[in-house]
């Protein structure tokens, strides 16, 4: 057992979020947090990241009074309850009605633009380690861009040293923030604002550039893109070579062909499905055959070469990854593939799961040089494709 301490927990959160707001420069005829992205209106997506955070014990929602319909029909399903509270005619009297909403027990607040959906966990993680040391804190980027002043030509420029963007959750102790918009006189931009008004003093946590606000439509088509997640394509190759020796047939592709010798090998010597599957555990950085199946251990001597594929195929399944296609090359004088070039891939078609269409069985000759062109061993070259989407 350690004699270590374990860490201290986060204080209790609620996520407070503001969506009281009209929202009309993003168009579509309803409040931008109403509107639909990605097949969920904006304020679900925002709730659901909330919700989902283990530190985040309440949930306030500060909506507009003529919104109960809308908020209704796009309010998701929550492991929290909702509490709802009336916005008042500025943010910082919206904020206000939400900090008195907030329930008993409450230690901190994360204070949140409904607009913006897509805050990840390390946001709100930041935050609210800071909040172990400071009374408030809030993500924000650094400005990278150069700064001009100007209307319609540049009229001059600024320093962008020590400029950072604004975002949310603005996070703070519950006691003090309460106190510094009790104590607030005039507008303020953000809760930052009100509680450096008040003498707090506001830590500056890691933001994210796909934290964004959605203010106009521009907005949402960005935010749709950042949604989307990227396709992972893989590709793998495998070469592998089995000599000739005694026996009445071969195994090619997982199909028997009558030969006057058989290929040599640990297992089945299927040097067709032996290629294929270390074309696999390539495409996934997984070693080879061997480093699956050692050829010292003898419960694979005379194995069929199938199970080595399949494991190949179960094993990109788990990692998420689909089989599209899968090409062949056979390199031998005899046996004449060509006979036999349907049934294998009517056979790997079924051991790698995918349509007959994405597989592809060839075969080649060397014209009489090497050891294939000898007729002393098949040589074949294996080449796979695998998407995760």
């Amino acid at each position: 057992m350690s004699d270590q301490p374990a860490p201290a927990p986060h204080p209790t959160a609620a996520a407070l979020i503001v969506a009281a707001g009209r929202g009309t420069r993003a168009g579509g005829g309803l409040p931008k947090q109403y509107r639909d992205l990605a097949g969920a209106p904006v304020i679900a997506r925002t709730i659901a990241a909330f919700d989902a955070h283990p530190a985040v014990a309440a949930i306030v929602i500060v909506r507009h009074a003529d919104d109960a319909a809308l908020f209704a029909a796009a309010c998701p399903e929550t492991r929290l309850p909702l509490i709802e509270a009336l916005g008042g005619a500025t943010r910082d009297a919206s904020v206000r009605a939400g900090l008195a909403a907030i329930p008993e027990g409450i230690e901190t607040v994360l204070i949140h633009d409904a607009a913006r959906p897509l805050v990840s966990r390390a946001v709100i993680d930041g935050v609210l380690a800071a909040l172990d040391t400071h009374d408030g804190a809030a993500p924000a980027l650094a400005v990278t861009d150069a700064l001009w002043r100007g209307e319609g030509t540049v009229t001059g420029t600024e320093t962008r040293d020590g400029l950072w963007r604004a975002q949310t959750p603005q996070g703070f102790r519950l006691p003090a923030i309460r106190a510094a918009h009790a104590a607030l006189q005039g507008p303020a931009a953000d809760d930052v604002a009100v509680a450096r008004a008040h003498g707090m003093h506001v830590a500056i946590t890691p933001g994210c550039e796909t934290n964004l606000k959605l203010t106009t439509a521009a907005d949402f088509d960005r935010a749709r893109k950042l949604m989307e997640t990227p396709m992972d394509i893989r590709t793998g190759n495998g070469f592998d070579v089995h000599r000739f020796g005694p026996g009445g047939h071969v195994m090619l592709c997982g199909i028997a062909i009558p030969h006057e010798r058989g290929l040599q090998g640990h297992s089945d010597a299927d040097v067709g499905l032996h290629t294929l599957t270390d074309a696999i555990y390539g495409a996934l950085a997984e070693g080879d055959i061997g480093t699956h199946f050692p050829p010292s251990d003898p419960q694979w001597k005379g194995a069929e070469s199938h199970i080595f594929l399949t494991h190949a195929v179960e094993l990109a399944a788990s990692r998420g990854f689909t089989i599209t296609h899968a090409d062949v090359t056979l390199i031998c004088e005899r046996p004449k593939i060509g006979p036999h070039a349907t049934a294998m891939r009517a056979r790997l078609s079924g051991l790698l799961r995918i349509e007959a269409g994405r597989v592809s069985v060839k075969a080649t000759t060397t014209e009489g040089l090497g050891f294939a062109g000898r007729q002393e061993g098949i040589a074949a070259m294996a080449t796979v494709t695998l998407v995760k989407a």
